[in-house]
């Protein structure tokens, strides 16, 4: 059977190692486990392979590389964890972090033998995150789809010579185990309900994490799930499934938002209007960000992205409104990305949740859902600013005061498209029990660990798809204990 076949597979017999999941971690995995030789099954839910690298960005980070030596960039493992461990302020996995960083470059040097382009002008330091101290950062043209385009051609002529079997349309419903509570295989379900017993030596979860389950989503993160951008098999099965067998989530105390997506509905989960250009560094904010009480709540100008983040994480509901009067609007560049100022105009003609406008500062704030006597408070306290020089934040790009009306509100919202909770793991990557003890012959790695263990509470550039492909390479080369052919 070929990944995108219809022709049902033999699942029968023994399987050195079922991966449930075939995205950035699991088809790794599937590849170099196939390579030593063993007999490797990868199941998925969906009805093709590539998981959430399909919407992925595909941003990748990873330092001491070929092509960092190449142009004169002196880089180590070293400086990556780092650096990882400055931007999370020291939130992030240690372990997981260091096993990540150190086999990062293999990986990169890897794919780029497998025929990954990085842009031409890549490595560079950051790009919509906090920046590295050194330019370790690298993407495709093609976002995620970058990626995926080199893993599947491998996959697929590892299947074409027998090596390696794929079952897409099966999703597992329960991990089997002996009265000792190893693991012995999985139940996977087809597309047509037949559900059929799966005998493996080992089980990896890279089925990827929970962002296009909304109850799930919700529930672990405490907030709801307003962003339709995930990959819509992200519904937390691997999740799910570990805790099944004893294994436990982690990292909610690392729930992370971005600086707000605009939705031009309140009819959620949604896809974003537009992208607000909130990076002083690429275009100076006029306008004042206020929380529903009317308040500002961060220097608008400060140029750490993640100040910015975590001054949102404080605001109820993680939303904010950019405010904005007449001479500003027509003075400024269009605040949406790519959008002219006619067709801004035309956004507040058709109003809406996200794009309100009025003729005084009071019925704005009515209409925004925003306190009005604040509202009128933030902006004389910012036209004040103006006047004197002397911004009650510190801000020093304000051009124009909020005087002239009509006045405008842009309603923003956090959201998320990546998990932050994950399943808890050892440094050797084996899903373990709250008391510490690995579940026998059971393993995790990519989004079902969750971004805080990579990540931290914060935004850290690559460190989502480079760990997950290279906990995948490690667990499919050699650190699972693989029957390999002779």
């Amino acid at each position: 059977m070929t990944p995108g076949g219809s022709t049902a597979p033999d699942l029968s017999g023994h399987w050195d190692l079922a991966i449930v999941g075939g995205g950035s971690a699991g088809l790794p995995a599937a590849i170099f486990a196939a390579r030593r030789g063993a007999r490797v099954l990868v199941l998925d839910h969906a009805d093709q392979l590539g998981g959430s690298l399909w919407v992925a960005t595909g941003q990748m980070s990873a330092a001491g590389t070929r092509l960092q030596r190449e142009r004169g960039i002196e880089d180590s493992p070293e400086q990556h964890y780092e650096d990882v461990m400055r931007i999370s302020r020291g939130t992030a996995n240690p372990g997981l972090v260091r096993l990540a960083v150190d086999h990062a470059a293999d990986t990169f040097d890897w794919l780029m033998d497998e025929g990954f382009e990085p842009l031409p002008e890549h490595p560079v330091k950051g790009f919509g995150h906090e920046p590295y101290l050194q330019p370790r950062y690298y993407w495709g043209a093609e976002g995620g789809i970058s990626v995926k385009d080199v893993l599947l051609p491998i996959v697929e002529k590892l299947v074409a010579e027998g090596r390696m079997t794929v079952a897409l349309r099966h999703e597992v419903t329960e991990l089997t185990t002996d009265d000792s509570g190893a693991v012995t295989g999985l139940i996977a379900r087809r597309a047509d309900g037949v559900s059929q017993r799966i005998d493996a030596g080992a089980v990896l979860l890279t089925c990827g994490g929970y962002a296009a389950n909304p109850e799930m989503f919700e529930r672990l993160n405490g907030y709801p799930q307003y962003n339709a951008g995930p990959y819509r098999w992200s519904r937390g099965a691997g999740l799910m499934l570990g805790e099944a067998v004893g294994g436990y989530a982690r990292g909610a105390e690392n729930i992370f938002v971005n600086f707000g997506t605009l939705f031009d509905t309140d009819d959620f989960p949604a896809r974003m209007a537009g992208r607000i250009e909130h990076f002083p560094e690429r275009r100076k904010p006029w306008e004042i960000y206020v929380n529903n009480k009317g308040c500002r709540f961060v220097r608008e100008d400060v140029e750490s992205v993640d100040a910015r983040e975590m001054a949102l994480l404080f605001q109820p509901h993680y939303r904010y409104w950019v405010v904005f009067d007449d001479a500003i609007f027509n003075a400024a560049p269009p605040i949406v990305v790519g959008w002219t100022h006619a067709e801004m105009v035309a956004a507040f003609d058709r109003g809406g949740p996200a794009f309100i406008r009025a003729d005084s500062v009071e019925a704005l704030a009515e209409q925004a859902g925003i306190d009005a006597a604040g509202l009128e408070t933030s902006i004389a306290g910012f036209n004040y600013g103006v006047l004197t020089g002397n911004d009650f934040f510190g801000r020093k790009h304000a051009p124009l005061a909020i005087a002239r009306p009509p006045y405008y509100a842009i309603r923003m919202q956090a959201s998320a498209i990546s998990s932050a909770v994950g399943l808890a793991v050892d440094d050797m990557l084996r899903v373990i029990r709250r008391d510490g003890t690995p579940i026998s012959n059971l393993y995790a790695a990519g989004e079902v660990l969750g971004s805080s263990q990579t990540m931290g509470k914060a935004a850290c550039g690559g460190m989502m798809v480079t760990p997950a492909m290279t906990f995948g390479r490690l667990l499919g080369a050699h650190m699972i204990p693989l029957k390999e052919a002779v």
